[in-house]
């Protein structure tokens, strides 16, 4: 007589758990990157201490931001004001304790304030039309790309803000978000232990928490969460403000370690945002992802951008390395999770 086991209580095999992780691409990506500019570096320096300083310098911001965008993507929405967010908040945090003479952590809150206000108007604007959230967030890129260029001309009669280590409370501010740790005969930016503290944040309110369940049931199927009763539009709106306030977060530290900001800064960068994400095995539709596997996308970049030069190779064809990372690690990504659907427990 044949026994029917049924799957709720049946055991699942070691391999099929990894299988089912959506960062194990990234992290089988991540290994073969590092041992690609291992083996092709010139200066013997990528493997040690100091390229790992460089590499992480780099990564570091853009894993910040990365975090945050995943979430959003896992709840099925994108944003592209992220890249120009960085610079808006870099350059209001500049204007208002330069030329308005606030103290620069009063800046810092006006402007968390306001990055937390796009991000919610975002939200608002997408859920209450109906319109796909890259034309929304694409609409504020623009907006804030000339508010930011025309606003600075204005006001300082230049494209850029300045003499940022003048303002009141900069030399309290400067250690949290711009300081270096010598670490060895290396030197890190206290940008990665942000990097760090919120992908362990990110990951807990993903795994541990009701508003992770949330996230996932939103960007899966939107009218079945609810229907079972998940606050849909408060969940994509909080995510819209979770990635704006992200972006200003890097946008502050950037201007507090440059002591200044151009008009332009961060314009572009959305995209690397977005590729770390969809490297660390979100999903572009939605409902799937972890916040480990982005900052393991945003690793990737760090290398890719520190180790081409190691190679001597030419760094216009940086831009077609990422395209082809990014390629290779969604073809990755897409053969693991249908492997883990068709894998036998």
């Amino acid at each position: 007589m044949t026994t029917t086991v049924d799957e709720r209580v049946a055991q699942t095999s070691l391999a099929t758990k990894m299988l089912q992780r959506p960062e194990l691409g990234a992290l089988i990506g991540a290994a073969v990157i590092f041992g690609l500019f291992w083996g092709v570096d010139t200066t013997g320096n990528f493997a040690r201490l100091g390229g790992t300083a460089g590499w992480t310098d780099i990564a570091a911001p853009i894993g910040i931001i990365a975090v945050a965008v995943a979430l959003l993507m896992i709840g099925g929405e994108f944003d592209l004001s992220t890249g120009v967010m960085v610079g808006s908040a870099g350059l209001l945090t500049g204007v208002l304790a330069t030329e308005f003479g606030l103290n620069i952590w009063l800046a810092v809150l006006i402007v968390l304030i306001f990055a937390a206000l796009v991000g919610f108007l975002n939200g608002v604007i997408v859920l209450r039309t109906g319109l796909p959230s890259f034309i929304v967030t694409l609409a504020t890129f623009f907006v804030l790309r000339g508010a930011n260029l025309a606003l600075t001309k204005e006001i300082t009669g230049t494209v850029r803000v300045t003499n940022i280590e003048d303002a009141a409370g900069f030399d309290s501010l400067q250690p949290l978000v711009a300081s270096k740790i010598a670490l060895g005969d290396a030197t890190f930016q206290v940008s990665i232990i942000w990097w760090i503290l919120v992908t362990i944040a990110a990951t807990w309110l993903l795994t541990r928490t009701q508003f992770g369940n949330w996230i996932f049931a939103s960007g899966g199927d939107k009218n079945a969460a609810r229907n079972a009763g998940v606050p849909v539009a408060r969940t994509k709106i909080t995510l819209f403000m979770m990635s704006s306030v992200a972006a200003a977060f890097v946008g502050i530290m950037f201007v507090v370690r440059l002591q200044g900001m151009q008009a332009g800064q961060g314009v572009g960068m959305e995209f690397f945002y977005i590729i770390a994400a969809a490297v660390g095995g979100t999903l572009l539709m939605g409902g799937a992802g972890s916040a480990i596997g982005a900052s393991i996308g945003a690793g990737i970049m760090g290398m890719a951008d520190i180790g081409i030069p190691y190679a001597l190779w030419d760094s216009d064809w940086r831009w077609t390395f990422i395209g082809v990372i990014l390629l290779a690690a969604v073809m990755v990504n897409t053969f693991i999770q249908n492997r883990a659907k068709g894998a036998k427990r």
